[in-house]
Protein backbone atom coordinates (compact mmCIF):
# COMPACT_ATOMS: atom_id res chain seq x y z
CA UNK A 1 0.00 0.00 0.00
CA UNK A 2 1.13 3.50 -0.86
CA UNK A 3 1.78 6.32 2.00
CA UNK A 4 2.71 9.76 2.41
CA UNK A 5 4.93 10.81 4.69
CA UNK A 6 3.98 14.38 5.14
CA UNK A 7 7.30 16.36 7.17
CA UNK A 8 5.90 19.79 8.84
CA UNK A 9 8.86 22.08 9.88
CA UNK A 10 8.89 25.23 11.75
CA UNK A 11 10.13 28.86 10.11
CA UNK A 12 13.89 28.11 12.36
CA UNK A 13 13.67 24.44 10.79
CA UNK A 14 13.11 26.30 7.40
CA UNK A 15 16.04 28.49 7.96
CA UNK A 16 18.53 26.13 9.07
CA UNK A 17 17.84 23.53 6.27
CA UNK A 18 21.63 22.74 5.15
CA UNK A 19 22.74 21.20 8.68
CA UNK A 20 19.30 18.67 8.70
CA UNK A 21 19.95 17.78 4.47
CA UNK A 22 22.42 15.27 5.66
CA UNK A 23 20.15 13.35 8.17
CA UNK A 24 17.42 14.24 5.51
CA UNK A 25 19.89 12.52 2.70
CA UNK A 26 20.93 9.25 4.92
CA UNK A 27 16.80 8.70 5.20
CA UNK A 28 16.31 9.04 1.64
CA UNK A 29 19.16 6.19 0.86
CA UNK A 30 17.37 3.71 3.28
CA UNK A 31 13.79 3.85 2.17
CA UNK A 32 15.52 3.80 -1.45
CA UNK A 33 18.05 0.68 -0.41
CA UNK A 34 14.73 -0.64 1.25
CA UNK A 35 13.27 -0.75 -1.96
CA UNK A 36 9.67 1.57 -0.83
CA UNK A 37 10.91 4.72 -1.92
CA UNK A 38 7.97 5.84 -5.07
CA UNK A 39 8.77 9.57 -4.91
CA UNK A 40 9.21 12.93 -2.48
CA UNK A 41 10.42 16.06 -2.92
CA UNK A 42 11.00 19.52 -0.35
CA UNK A 43 8.81 22.10 -0.87
CA UNK A 44 10.19 26.01 -0.70
CA UNK A 45 8.99 28.08 2.33
CA UNK A 46 5.33 28.34 2.66
CA UNK A 47 5.00 32.09 2.23
CA UNK A 48 6.41 31.39 -1.26
CA UNK A 49 2.98 29.54 -1.65
CA UNK A 50 -0.48 30.55 -3.53
CA UNK A 51 -3.90 29.75 -2.34
CA UNK A 52 -6.67 29.61 -4.74
CA UNK A 53 -10.20 29.15 -4.37
CA UNK A 54 -12.94 29.35 -6.99
CA UNK A 55 -16.07 31.34 -5.54
CA UNK A 56 -19.23 31.67 -7.48
CA UNK A 57 -16.63 30.56 -10.80
CA UNK A 58 -13.82 33.64 -10.46
CA UNK A 59 -10.29 32.54 -9.23
CA UNK A 60 -9.86 33.83 -5.20
CA UNK A 61 -6.40 33.99 -5.35
CA UNK A 62 -4.49 34.71 -1.83
CA UNK A 63 -0.26 34.83 -1.53
CA UNK A 64 1.52 32.86 0.69
CA UNK A 65 0.28 29.69 3.13
CA UNK A 66 -3.26 28.20 3.01
CA UNK A 67 -3.25 28.20 7.06
CA UNK A 68 -1.14 30.51 9.25
CA UNK A 69 0.69 27.94 11.72
CA UNK A 70 3.78 27.53 13.78
CA UNK A 71 4.55 24.48 11.36
CA UNK A 72 4.29 24.18 7.73
CA UNK A 73 4.65 21.31 4.98
CA UNK A 74 8.09 21.57 4.16
CA UNK A 75 8.19 18.13 2.16
CA UNK A 76 7.23 14.68 1.89
CA UNK A 77 7.80 11.05 0.78
CA UNK A 78 6.19 8.28 -1.12
CA UNK A 79 6.61 5.01 0.42
CA UNK A 80 4.85 1.84 -0.79
CA UNK A 81 4.94 -0.60 2.60
CA UNK A 82 2.98 -3.77 3.37
CA UNK A 83 0.59 -1.84 5.71
CA UNK A 84 0.28 1.44 8.46
CA UNK A 85 2.53 -0.33 10.84
CA UNK A 86 5.49 -0.56 8.31
CA UNK A 87 4.56 3.01 7.25
CA UNK A 88 5.08 4.18 10.71
CA UNK A 89 7.77 2.43 11.38
CA UNK A 90 9.20 4.21 8.27
CA UNK A 91 8.22 7.92 9.79
CA UNK A 92 9.51 7.51 12.77
CA UNK A 93 13.23 7.34 11.36
CA UNK A 94 12.66 10.65 9.55
CA UNK A 95 14.64 13.66 11.18
CA UNK A 96 11.77 15.47 11.97
CA UNK A 97 9.87 12.88 13.96
CA UNK A 98 12.06 14.01 16.61
CA UNK A 99 11.61 17.94 16.90
CA UNK A 100 8.92 18.70 14.39
CA UNK A 101 5.98 16.81 13.34
CA UNK A 102 5.45 13.91 10.69
CA UNK A 103 2.15 13.08 9.31
CA UNK A 104 1.29 9.59 7.55
CA UNK A 105 -1.66 9.13 5.30
CA UNK A 106 -2.38 6.43 2.60
CA UNK A 107 -2.93 7.27 -0.72
CA UNK A 108 -6.28 6.69 -2.25
CA UNK A 109 -6.12 4.20 -5.15
CA UNK A 110 -6.22 6.03 -8.74
CA UNK A 111 -9.23 5.62 -11.06
CA UNK A 112 -9.44 3.74 -13.99
CA UNK A 113 -9.84 5.90 -17.07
Amino acid sequence: MRYAILVYETEHDFANREQHMPAYRAYSQALAEAGIMVGGAELHPSHTGTTLRLQNGQRQVQDGPYADTKEQLGGFFLIDVADLDAALDWAARCPAASNCAVEVRPLAPANPA
